[in-house]
């Protein structure tokens, strides 16, 4: 069974006649590193808000360990979430931005302080604990993020676009960075990117969404030697295309 079972998902938003995902079926396994790759519009950053809980699926289902979950609100759902912005509460240390899920929950303090630290130096932050996050380059308050979206110990962390406001250099750190966690801590991640080359050095597999349908689901190899299609072809990259 895999961890993240997705079963005919759809979502319509008011006004809309067109789906912006569209029965949508697609597991997910656990511990790997799963990254939703498609153009603007194409239903990738939709599915994981459904997943998050954010958003509300029109129809369909979704089960984690076999428990279904689209009815629970974000914060029953267990999962970690980095967003684009970074979403860093300005009056607030990098340290109560760290421990903030772990409040939420009631955990008792002791456990808070050494959950945080350990969240910091996962990061290699710890030394900036006290700082505020507008004292903190763009790298470093994504990686407090990071931090906080792993501190509670999810088995599986949502990333949107974590690395498009950061320049070229931060970007492919940032990228070593989240690969590097994810294979030490084995925890399951799905990444949102419109960004091929993103998506080919990170994932596991890759699923090319268009109009709100996931067209091929792959590795990074097997999607640029075997397109399933022009769009696929045309999208992952540089390629040869002869007229047939």
């Amino acid at each position: 069974m895999a961890l993240i079972e997705i079963r005919q998902l759809s979502k319509l938003y008011p006004g809309s006649s067109t789906p912006a995902v569209d029965d949508l079926t697609l597991d997910i396994e656990a511990g790997e590193f799963l990254t939703l790759l498609g153009p603007s519009g194409s239903g990738k950053t939709s599915t994981l808000m459904l997943l998050a809980g954010f958003e509300q699926a029109t129809a369909g289902h979704i089960r984690l360990d076999g428990r279904p979950i689209e009815q629970l609100p974000p914060h029953q759902r267990g999962m970690g979430v980095v967003f684009q912005s970074y979403s860093l509460f300005p009056h607030m240390t990098v340290a109560q931005n760290v421990a903030f899920p772990l409040q939420v929950r009631k955990t008792q303090a002791a456990e808070v302080q050494a959950r945080v630290a350990q969240a910091l130096d996962t990061v290699r932050l710890g030394h900036l604990a006290a700082r505020m996050p507008a004292q903190l380059s763009g790298g470093q308050q994504q990686r407090v993020a990071l931090a906080r979206a792993l501190v509670f110990a999810p088995r599986v962390v949502l990333l949107d676009e974590p690395l498009s406001a950061l320049d070229k250099k931060l970007r492919e750190e940032m990228q070593l960075e989240i690969r590097r966690l994810h294979r030490t801590l084995g925890v399951t991640m799905v990444f949102v990117t419109h960004d091929q080359a993103e998506a080919m050095t990170l994932s596991d597999r890759v699923a090319v969404f268009n109009h709100g349908r996931i067209v091929q689901l792959a590795t990074p190899q097997q999607l640029y030697d075997a397109p399933a299609d022009v769009f696929v072809a045309g999208f992952i990259g540089d390629n040869n295309h002869l007229a047939g």
